[in-house]
């Protein structure tokens, strides 16, 4: 079996995620992993399908007719890259008032503390008592064992005075 990674973007409408399930089964794909969502009317999300080698040129060319409908971009998936050292996985949640730069900001950090992120939501709303925007961000992300947890929170802490930051291991 050949693992792909599709990625998809259209306009929000009902029926996107049949489409592209649709076309996996009837290419005798297996639909793995996703993770889809709609952002400002815009469907978008990663799919991890797996499917026979064979049948892989066959499964692009029937994803390519959806274009149009719904825009897929299919890369080869990659074997994990393991070491021999046991990373921990850890969760971080980080909330502060909004600005321009802080998905950099606390990227920076999390990659300066050797986090590879598994998976990252960041959202930002109303702050109903205080007014402005809140910035809420949940990464679970492995670590290297040696990784100094506390100092991972002083600095995002440090980014600015009200961050407030969560870290648990998983």
């Amino acid at each position: 079996m050949t693992t792909l990674i599709l990625t998809v973007a259209g306009a929000d409408r009902p029926g996107l995620v049949s489409a592209v399930a649709d076309l996996v089964d009837a290419h005798g794909g297996n639909w793995e992993n996703s993770s889809l969502a709609e952002l400002a009317g815009t469907f978008a999300g990663v799919i991890e399908v797996t499917v026979a080698e064979e049948r892989v040129g066959e499964l692009q060319r029937a994803l390519r007719e959806l274009d149009g409908m719904l825009t897929v971009t299919v890369n080869a998936g990659t074997a994990p890259v393991h070491d021999d050292t046991q990373p921990r996985r850890v969760s971080v949640t980080v909330l502060g008032d909004d600005r321009p730069g802080i998905v950099r900001e606390v990227s920076g950090v999390l990659s300066a503390h050797a986090l590879s992120i598994e998976s990252m939501t960041t959202q930002t709303r109303d702050a109903a008592m205080a007014g402005g925007r809140l910035f809420e961000s949940a990464v679970t992300a492995s670590v290297p064992a040696s990784a100094d947890l506390d100092a991972l929170r002083d600095d995002i802490e440090r980014l600015t005075h009200d961050l407030q930051v969560d870290i648990s291991i998983l």
